[in-house]
């Protein structure tokens, strides 16, 4: 799919409304549903191989995860945590392999492990590493300042990550959690602003009228999807039934068929 359609939806009036799945069947259903493009959600991926979020231990699974929704007929975009590695010609490597597997996209995060955030240059050296590796590939950088609560005594250590990034070469800033004045984030920033959609928070036209051009749903319908599932099993379990219509094992083959 084409890098340049990916980069023309970060520059509309109305914002990208970007979910992010976790799986081929969820993935195909978005599809389905009419979403132009999808993002993968690392929660979901290592949650789903028993393995805990943010450690850089899925790399495998997220290259093969990337493989398999690549041929959907949707934009893909990919979460790389990290980037799996300090080493930038390693995080090249990856989004050399991603690439070629037919991916337009990476979000990589500043946050590290305990949470802690990188040395915003030597995050902006694997980004500059992505970009001359793969120079289409959209590349979203995430500052992770106020996800972690880290900086957070005024906007200026956010803003200052993100423009280092925008220098090194990003093609937009991704700025999680609930932000003390988006549309000052969105002005301070000379690239297409993501936020993660908080539920209770403003909407999508709201979040667009402050600026922001693309949102993102984060681990939400996971979360969303295993709540579900639990819903389900226990109001069965309880002589009930689920609470709403589901689809069909029919409609499932045919997303997948």
């Amino acid at each position: 799919m084409s890098t340049t359609a990916f980069h023309y939806l970060h520059h509309r009036a109305e914002p990208l409304l970007l979910p992010n799945a976790w799986d081929h069947a969820g993935a195909a259903a978005l599809v389905a549903a009419g979403f132009p493009a999808i993002g993968t959600t690392s929660l979901g991926v290592a949650a789903t191989h028993g393995l805990p979020d943010g450690e850089g231990r899925t790399r495998e699974q997220t290259v093969a995860l990337a493989r398999l929704l690549a041929p959907l007929p949707c934009l893909l975009t990919v979460d790389i945590e990290g980037g799996f590695s300090d080493d930038p010609g390693e995080v090249a490597d990856l989004a050399q392999e991603l690439a070629d597997a037919g991916v337009v996209g990476v979000n990589i995060e500043d946050g590290r492990g305990q949470g802690s955030l990188a040395e915003p240059d030597t995050q902006a050296e694997l980004i500059a590493a992505i970009k001359e590796r793969v120079p289409s590939l959209f590349v979203n950088a995430r500052v992770d300042t106020h996800w972690l609560g880290v900086d957070t005594g005024s906007l200026a250590p956010t803003l200052d990550r993100a423009r280092r990034y925008a220098g090194a070469g990003a093609d937009g800033i991704f700025v999680p959690g609930r932000l003390p004045d988006v549309a000052a984030v969105a002005e301070g920033v000379d690239l297409p602003l993501n936020v993660l959609y908080l539920p209770g928070g403003p909407s999508v036209a709201e979040l667009g009228a402050l600026g922001v051009r693309r949102i993102s749903t984060g681990s939400l319908l996971f979360r969303t999807a295993l709540q579900a599932t639990v819903d389900a099993a226990v109001a069965i379990r309880d002589g009930g039934a689920p609470p709403r219509e589901v689809l069909s094992y029919a409609d499932v083959q045919r997303l997948i068929g």
